[in-house]
């Protein structure tokens, strides 16, 4: 069996090193679940925006045929440091230029740098492995008309999102558009689907409870270990209305037929409904190697068992409807996702300023769903049709955001 060339971005982040952990785990095997030679996969480029000195180690011990440093002015030191014979770039717009010369690409860029990534990869007709959020949430648009590209994949590497791929590709009619998104939801006998949310920090809390919250409060999550922005958007359950979004652009699931329930043991990740009245879902324990997994062996199975739940011991399968009230920052999602066009794009950038804002102390938790309100009332209903419309309300969002702050 051929191996399977990788090109991993963002190799340095947290989706990166769980990804090389995943190819070393699958080269350590030696029979696939079918009985066969394990799939072999070989890294043919990393990429990182700062990170150096991690960047060069894992490149000095997977001796891929090409390192990226987004930071061009660390090219030098990168190139000095490694062995002869694996070619350095540097910049941003050469991450989607090399990844794309690969079988399958992550692409674990964060921000719109990453956007390159996604573009490259789908046109050149290759399986991407998505953990990029502005590539959809902001560019879904954009995206979509790549992903019919003969040859090109998307699968998400997001627990949620896989979990929706893996129900999706239990259904017979589904499994060659899901990593398509070519098909209406009614012809793939789905109904609805359900995001699960762990319900963050602050699960069961009311608004007077909350108006005193600190940055430490909003980032002891009580599941998953992440940056400061995204674990305070758990808290805010920005994340999952952002993932809202995302589900749209994936599967082609109207924003009626998408559902946010919480679940604080994190053991479903999501859930499919079909017309016929069955619900399935993806259960494991947290562990994000799982989904990177499903990404690199698709449509096979990987042999390592990340996240393999132990039956013999109690399962809290506890479900309840999100405070809509509390946690406002949900349906402006919502609210954002179904106004299209660049909406996504603005909200998602003036979140990041107000957090930002929350993070360094000049506003508390609980304006940050009031400032993100104010800032999506000012978007001025431009369409997405191109990247620089999404770069340009990207930039607008921010710019609002701010001003919007200083008013204060």
């Amino acid at each position: 069996m051929m191996p399977t060339t990788v090109s991993i971005m963002g190799s340095t982040g947290s989706i990166g090193t769980q990804a090389i952990d995943v190819i070393d785990a699958t080269s350590a095997s030696r029979v696939d679940p079918a009985g066969d030679q394990a799939r072999r996969f070989v890294v043919d480029s990393l990429g990182a925006n700062r990170s150096a000195d991690t960047l060069i180690a894992q490149a000095t011990r997977l001796r891929p045929r090409t390192v990226v440093i987004g930071d061009p002015s660390l090219e030098a030191t990168v190139r000095d440091a490694l062995p002869s014979g694996i070619e350095v770039r540097s910049g941003t717009a050469a991450f989607g230029e090399v990844a794309a010369r690969a079988d399958v690409v992550v692409n674990g860029v964060v921000g719109f740098a990453g956007l390159g990534v996604t573009i490259e990869a789908l046109g050149a007709g290759k399986r991407l492995a998505l953990a990029n959020k502005e590539s959809l949430i902001a560019a879904g648009p954009v995206v979509a008309p790549l992903r019919r590209t003969p040859g090109a994949e998307l699968i998400p590497v997001d627990s949620e999102h896989c979990a929706i791929h893996q129900c999706l590709a239990g259904s017979v009619a589904a499994v060659d558009v899901a990593a398509h998104g070519d098909a209406g939801p009614q012809q793939r006998g789905v109904r609805s689907i359900v995001l699960t949310a762990s319900g963050g920090p602050f699960r069961g809390r009311g608004r007077e409870e909350l108006r005193g919250v600190t940055v430490a409060d909003a980032l002891a999550h009580p599941t998953w270990s992440m940056g400061p922005k995204i674990t305070v958007d758990s808290s805010t359950l920005m994340n999952k209305g952002l993932e809202v979004i995302e589900a749209h652009e994936l599967f082609g699931v109207e924003y009626d037929n998408i559902e946010v329930v919480v679940h604080p043991g994190s053991i479903v990740h999501s859930m499919a409904t079909f017309t016929d009245g069955a619900t399935l879902a993806q259960l494991s324990l947290p562990d994000m190697r799982l989904p990177i997994t499903y990404a690199l062996h698709w449509p096979r199975r990987g042999a390592t068992p990340f996240g393999a739940i132990d039956f013999s011991q109690p399962l809290d399968l506890h479900f309840e409807p999100p405070d809509r009230d509390v946690f406002r920052c949900l349906d402006l999602a919502f609210a954002a996702g179904r106004a299209g066009a660049t909406a996504p794009a603005f909200l998602s950038a003036a979140n990041e300023v107000n957090v930002d804002a929350f993070l360094t102390g000049r506003i508390g938790w609980w304006q940050i769903g009031e400032a993100n309100d104010s800032a999506l009332q000012h978007w001025g209903g431009e369409a997405a049709v191109s990247v620089e419309d999404v770069l340009e309300a990207d930039r607008r969002g921010r710019e609002v955001a701010n001003r919007l702050l200083l008013r204060q």
